[in-house]
């Protein structure tokens, strides 16, 4: 799968809402291609506090339940269309739950791909 198919996915789970008062979710839509060749997807949920979580671990959070933690490329898309890196939260994330995710791929912004270990280059392991 190429990181077009990807991003169509990801913008095709987009869904912008206001949770409650405070709370917003889906302006940013991950998309993860495992290694089995799944997809799997996740939005962002935004809350007061910090209590909310990015796209990309709501797609991580959705494979690990199917059984998978060996992520071979990703994408995030914001409402407007951008890509949108992961941020260092997720960066060393996705390293934690695998040992070779350091190798994943990464659209970081249109065609531009690198791999999480040169945007989280010196990691602690």
């Amino acid at each position: 799968m190429n990181f077009d198919e990807l991003y169509n996915i990801a913008k095709d789970t987009l869904n912008p809402r206001e949770l409650s008062k405070n709370s917003y979710a889906g302006s940013v839509a991950a998309a993860i291609l495992s290694e089995s060749g799944k997809i799997y997807t996740g939005v962002c949920i935004d809350t007061p506090c910090s209590m909310g979580f990015c796209a990309e671990h709501a797609a991580i959070a959705a494979m690990i339940t199917a059984g998978e933690n060996r992520i071979i490329k990703v994408i995030a898309v914001c409402s407007d269309g951008r890509i949108v890196p992961p941020c260092g939260r997720c960066r060393e994330f996705i390293c934690q739950i695998h040992d070779e995710n350091y190798k994943c791929e990464v659209m970081f912004e249109k065609d531009r791909i690198l791999t999480i270990n040169e945007l989280l280059p010196n990691r602690w392991e």
